[in-house]
């Protein structure tokens, strides 16, 4: 445990209920020798639980001798919250939230964590750390995962007027202010000056460590946001959400064996997360073109338990696309449900559009028609509401030059591109660069699409739809396929010996 923790010391404990007593037994152990080096017990009324919690951070931080400042004894000695229930309302939620990344069913899971929030401060409007997971939630709907609305922007807002109520001087709420810069307004220099400001109380605080990170890599920094992700997690090792971000960030610079690495390390953590467990697979799938660990996991999920498919079905409709197994593709759309069939940050699309791609791939045409008109439709009502945000609009072209309608589908792709521009969101712009490549090559503008894949394709390592293996397996990409130039351009993202 020391070694994966890289701490000389750990502190353990356990809690026994019965009534409304608990008790609390602690110990503090050297991870070198397992030396016992201070050991207690608290007997207490549950209503004092969070006092004990308080009792025991001071004193063990009189064992190892650390000089606190007046700002961290302060918040030692603060309770989260009184209320118990809202404590548990707002643990659940967090728990959530850090299984976000890699998860299909993520906008399901964030509007679990905000019900769950939003209860926790019904039962105590002053519980500040439940805002701050609220400003967190929002602004991640908001800025990452396609909610793009003013609806969504002012609940974050008010979740950031709220914690900055109650403590306006915290570092956490110079935090929070950095997470809604970064994610609602995309001001990278202000939110990075919010984080010098929280690192003067928050000196060795991951998640100031971690929000750099991605805002350097949103910067096109990847290198340097790298660096911050490793030493985020040097400070905080067993957080699962911060691994896979890593691993985002290798994949993007095409690093595969630093990301197998780091998924494996993830994998330690939460043995049991299927999403994690197919990310792990589709490295295999991203760097040599190989679906054979991927369909192997999706096999050992189907047989271990069905029921969690869902949480790796765009992975196993991946799989079945590369593999032209139909009958696989038809089960993964299933096993979907409403959740979107391809995810790409905020690319999505969905069911809808998935059922046209596997009918096209199949030549159903008229099949596939029917599908990407039902997708348009369902499309239209997105970019109506947002008509000022890339995404939703490049995801219309993509409709659009699948049904035929060439012009506008160009004309919606570039529009895309100057919503989203590289030089403002490295990895927002080239999604929709790539995504435009597709774009073309669907309505035979095979110069244009090949153009953008020999200027960007080393670049696009970040995207789901232009790794070695989708260039090489997916149909996405069948209408270039016997191009010379294609060819060569898949050729140079092939694993080197």
């Amino acid at each position: 445990m020391g070694r994966q923790l890289a701490v000389g010391r750990v502190l353990e404990g356990s809690v026994q209920r019965s009534a409304d007593k608990v008790r609390v037994n602690v110990q503090l152990i050297d991870t070198r020798t397992n030396a016992h080096l201070w050991a207690s017990s608290y007997d207490r009324k549950l209503d004092d639980v969070f006092a004990v919690q308080s009792e025991i951070a001071k004193t063990v931080a009189e064992q190892l001798q650390a000089k606190i400042s007046p700002n961290e004894k302060k918040t030692i000695e603060r309770a989260a919250t009184a209320d118990l229930n809202a404590f548990d309302l707002y643990t659940r939620a967090k728990t959530l939230l850090l299984s976000l990344s890699f998860n299909v069913n993520q906008q399901q899971k964030l509007r679990q964590a905000v019900e769950l929030l939003n209860q926790a401060v019904g039962r105590d409007p002053a519980f500040y750390e439940a805002y701050y997971q609220l400003v967190y939630a929002h602004g991640a709907a908001y800025g990452v995962l396609g909610e793009h609305t003013p609806a969504r922007l002012a609940l974050t807002e008010a979740a950031l007027q709220a914690a900055t109520r109650l403590r306006p001087d915290a570092g956490e709420t110079r935090l929070a202010r950095a997470q809604y810069l970064y994610r609602c307004l995309r001001d990278y220099n202000g939110a990075l000056a919010e984080l010098e400001l929280a690192r003067r109380t928050l000196p060795n605080d991951p998640r100031v460590v971690e929000l750099t990170g991605y805002i350097l890599r949103r910067r096109g920094q990847q290198e340097e946001g790298v660096r911050n992700l490793e030493r985020s997690i040097e400070l905080d090792p067993r957080n699962p959400f911060t691994l896979q971000q890593l691993a985002l960030s290798y994949q993007a610079l095409r690093r595969y064996p630093e990301q197998a690495a780091v998924l494996d390390r993830a994998l330690i953590i939460v043995p049991n997360d299927v999403a994690t467990k197919a990310s792990r697979a589709l490295v295999d799938f991203n760097w040599k073109a190989e679906t054979g660990s991927l369909h192997e996991t999706i096999d050992s999920i189907l047989a271990g338990d069905p029921g969690a498919i869902s949480d790796a079905a765009d992975a196993w409709f991946q799989c079945a696309l590369a593999e032209r197994d139909p009958a696989a593709a038809e089960r993964a759309l299933v096993a979907l449900g409403d959740n979107p069939c391809w995810g790409d940050g905020p690319v999505l699309l969905g069911r809808s559009f998935g059922e046209g791609l596997l009918a096209r791939m199949m030549k159903d045409e008229a099949r596939a028609h029917a599908a990407f008109t039902k997708a348009r439709l369902e499309q239209e009502k997105m970019v109506q509401a947002r008509p000022d945000y890339g995404p939703p609009l490049c995801v219309l072209g993509l409709i659009d030059a699948a049904l035929g309608r060439k012009e506008e589908a160009l004309q919606e792709g570039r529009r895309a591109i100057e919503l989203s521009p590289v030089e403002k969101d490295s990895i927002q712009g080239s999604q929709m660069l790539v995504y435009f490549a597709v774009i073309a090559a669907w309505v035979d503008e095979k110069d244009t699409a090949l153009q953008y894949l020999a200027a960007n394709g080393q670049s696009y390592g970040g995207q789901t739809v232009a790794s070695y293996g989708a260039l090489k397996l997916l149909p996405f990409w069948d209408a270039l396929r016997g191009d010379p130039r294609f060819e060569k351009i898949v050729a140079s993202l092939a694993p080197k010996d």
